[in-house]
Order: structure tokens, then C-alpha cells, then sequence
């Protein structure tokens, strides 16, 4: 197995609605506001090399979306997903599975793009599964008010429409390898998947949402994004006790300066302990 950062480009979300409760004098420290009040944040994915499987998890935000959409979030940064996916070595054709942790559009846009004579819409990775669950796909493709603006359908229903959409059968799943092993978690939004990589001799857990960046590791520090903000606590402080206990290697998908972290206990609960790139941890 062979892991590879698939870097897709940065956005901006408010830096109050990416921290929720907590003032912005606290969270400006580590992930600081531009004059907008808006903070930069990485669309960061992982492409697993497993035999003769070539797994994508998340694929950023795509760019099949109007000027206004994207004017929104203030897209920059050089990296987009082809480019990317190309200096790893592969092609999109290339690519077997296509995992979404979950079905918001920063996760999940470079799925679908329009088809040559821009007509319509196909699948960006045409010999792909893409994997999803059944519990998320429901909650998805018929969205609560609070969420809807982040399931965009042009984003979701051509997967289904194309065939080539398969669902986890849960959390205990074989689908993806017996390297590979997924937790749900329901605070950001109902089933979204961590996956889990035996890589090494370590585990590298993708975080998705539960974890945006380090500077979301103390417990308050929740999005308020988030549909179920307790629940979000709650998953997080299991999670990350776990974490530090089993030292995990966390892999950041929305953290524009880290690529990676560990935790640690402290007397004040779970706190950081390292930063690093794969390629720093594990070696090219």
C-alpha cells in the first residue's frame, strides 16, 4: 500500500461560522481571519495505492459551479484535483473507487463535471465506484433546511444515475480492503465516514469534518456548521482519547498549513503534540 496527498485547492469560509460559540479572540490565534472575517482552508484528499486498487477519498469542490457560486468562497491556491491526481503518477480513468466521507459540496463537487459539450453532466471518474451509505444518501438527497445549501444535486444524482454508485454496508465493511476499516460519525451530519488506513504500522484516520484543522482540537471548538454541536463533542472526545491512546496519525483534510497531526493527553484534556506531512512521517 502506498498513500498519496491529493491536494484540490483552498476556499474561505467565516472564520465565526468554522468555530461556532468560540470568540473570534481565541480561534484567530491559530487560524487567522482575513479582513472579511474569512479564514483559508485546504480541500486535501488521499489517494490510497492498494494492489490493484486506486481509492480516492473526497475529491474537493469541482469546478462546474457558476461565478457567483464560487465567488462565495474565494477559491485559490495553484492544486486542482487532476493536476494533482497526474503528479501522483495516475489519470482519473485510472482511479477504481471514489469514497465520499460525506455529500457536501467541498467534499465531494469533483465527482460529477459536465460531459464535452457541456450539455449535461458525468461522472469525473468514469471507471470508478463511487461509495456512499445508504443512511447519508437518504439524508442527502432529501435535505433538512439547515443543510441544504451544501447538497447540491448536480453533485449527488448523476452518481446514482450513472450506475455507479455502490453503498458501505457498514462500519465493519470489507468493501475497501482489510487495510481499510470506517467509523460514522452523526454530529456534522447524519453518517459521515472516517476511514481508517493500516499504513506502516500505524493508522491514519481521515478526519473529514469531525476534525477541520488543529486548531479544532479543544472540545468547544465545533463548527457551526454542524447539525448536532453536543454530538459533535461528544464524538470528538471519544475519538481523539482514542486517538492520543493509540496514536493515531491524524490526515487533515481542511487544515491549510498542517497536513498531519498527533494528540496528546494533558491535564487539560486532549491537546496537539505534533505536525508533519506524510511524506516527513512516513518517507516517500
Amino acid at each position: 500500500m502506498k498513500l498519496h496527498v491529493i491536494n484540490t485547492g483552498n476556499f474561505k469560509l467565516d472564520g465565526g461560522a468554522m468555530f461556532g460559540v468560540v470568540p473570534k479572540s481565541l480561534w484567530n490565534k491559530t487560524n487567522p481571519a482575513d479582513e472579511n472575517n474569512m479564514c483559508n482552508w485546504a480541500m486535501r484528499c488521499l489517494l490510497i495505492e492498494d494492489n490493484n486498487r486506486l481509492i480516492l477519498i473526497d475529491n474537493g469542490i469541482g469546478k462546474k459551479q457558476d461565478a457567483k457560486f464560487f465567488s462565495h468562497y474565494f477559491l485559490n491556491g495553484n492544486d486542482t484535483l487532476e493536476n494533482s491526481i497526474k503528479e501522483a503518477g495516475f489519470s482519473n480513468d485510472e482511479i477504481t473507487d471514489m469514497f465520499l466521507t460525506h455529500l457536501h459540496f467541498d467534499h465531494c463537487g469533483g465527482s460529477i463535471q459536465y460531459n464535452k459539450d457541456k450539455t449535461g453532466f458525468e461522472t469525473t471518474f468514469k471507471n470508478a465506484t463511487y461509495w456512499s451509505n445508504a443512511e447519508h444518501w437518504e439524508w442527502a438527497t432529501k435535505p433538512n433546511p439547515r443543510e441544504k445549501a451544501s447538497f447540491i444535486k448536480e453533485n449527488i444524482l448523476p452518481i446514482q444515475e450513472s450506475g455507479q454508485l455502490k453503498m458501505i454496508d457498514g462500519e465493519n465493511t470489507n468493501q475497501l480492503g482489510a487495510g481499510i476499516s470506517l467509523t460514522y460519525m452523526r454530529g456534522h451530519t447524519d453518517a459521515m465516514m472516517l476511514p481508517q488506513i493500516k499504513y506502516k504500522g500505524k493508522t491514519v484516520v481521515f478526519m473529514a469534518d469531525l476534525l477541520p484543522s488543529t486548531g479544532h482540537i479543544p472540545l468547544p471548538y465545533v463548527m457551526g456548521y454542524d447539525t448536532r454541536p453536543l454530538l459533535t463533542m461528544s464524538e470528538k472526545e471519544k475519538f481523539l482519547k482514542r486517538a492520543a491512546d493509540e496514536e493515531f496519525i491524524l490526515f487533515l483534510e481542511h487544515d491549510s498549513v498542517n497536513e498531519c497531526c498527533t494528540v496528546q493527553h494533558t491535564e487539560k484534556g486532549v491537546r496537539l503534540k505534533e505536525t508533519f506531512s506524510l511524506e516527513e512521517y512516513f518517507g516517500k
